[in-house]
């Protein structure tokens, strides 16, 4: 099975999970949800979409591991391994805001070469492969040409566990919100990453983030000509705990302007 088949078999799986998280939404009960930490929420909900979907990916692709956001499987493998977060946006699900995705990435070795990110409530499946183009539904995708921050859409998630770089963060976002055309915020990193590659925003940052929060949106931004790296405009943006992905054209531009205010503090990226 090549990589263009086998992601037709991901998105499936994407979708029936979303199928399942979809009708559990209507009569979620938050008197289930538990704490993983801080503002850090996890359901029935997650644990089971995410038993779904590893069931789904052995079935299709058996000789691989899994690193999933809920640890219903630790198994690693030495070459491919399948990176799940079966419901980005939990706190938007339980609180009824109906933004919250399936994200699933496939790494091979360490390089990000297929991401499926279902968008369950606008029935978006955007999707992409290594070499293959970026798709939403079936239909090609691209980020925007817009060449500067100034003409720009920014989105971005706010810190809710670690509140360390709070001052920083908040003169940053003060900063975007004079010299963009705005910032938006989600509440799904999944999300974010898969508006940016079809160009409803020119650029995401957020930091603190986790591996399951952005793998698959990362092969698909840069799928559909955008660019991913840390804050500073290079370094792995899956496992490096912050990410800025831009169409490419403003990359530098909101790289610089991000350090601009970053820097003022003793606090380490």
């Amino acid at each position: 099975m090549n990589l263009s088949e086998l992601c037709q078999e991901i998105v499936a799986i994407a979708k029936k999970t979303g199928e399942f998280i979809r009708a559990e939404a209507a009569a979620f009960d938050r008197s289930k949800i538990e704490h993983k930490g801080l503002n850090d929420m996890v359901s029935y909900v997650d644990k089971q979409a995410e038993e779904q979907i590893i069931a789904g990916i052995k079935a299709v692709f058996p000789d691989s591991g899994f690193i999933a956001e809920e640890g219903t499987s630790d198994e690693k493998h030495e070459v491919y391994n399948w990176i799940i977060d079966p419901l980005d946006g939990t706190t938007n699900f339980i609180h009824g805001v109906p933004v919250f995705c399936v994200s699933i990435g496939l790494m091979e070795r360490d390089e990000m070469v297929l991401g499926v990110i279902y968008e369950i409530n606008q029935d978006e499946c955007f999707y992409a492969t290594k070499g293959g183009g970026a798709f939403l539904n079936g239909k090609p995708i691209k980020v925007t040409d817009t060449p500067d921050l100034a003409n720009s859409l920014m989105v971005t998630g706010y810190p809710y566990t670690d509140f360390g770089w709070m001052q920083d963060y908040l003169q940053l976002l003060g900063g975007f919100m004079q010299k963009s055309h705005g910032v938006r915020r989600l509440g799904s990193a999944a999300a974010d990453l898969a508006y940016v590659a079809c160009g409803r925003f020119e650029g995401f940052f957020e930091f603190n983030l986790k591996p399951w929060d952005v793998a698959a949106g990362v092969v698909i931004v840069r799928e559909a000509g955008g660019r991913v790296t840390k804050f500073g405009g290079s370094g792995d943006p899956v496992f490096g705990k912050e990410l800025l992905a831009t169409n490419g054209r403003i990359h530098d531009e909101t790289s610089q302007f991000i350090l601009s205010y970053w820097n003022k503090s003793e606090q380490p990226l």
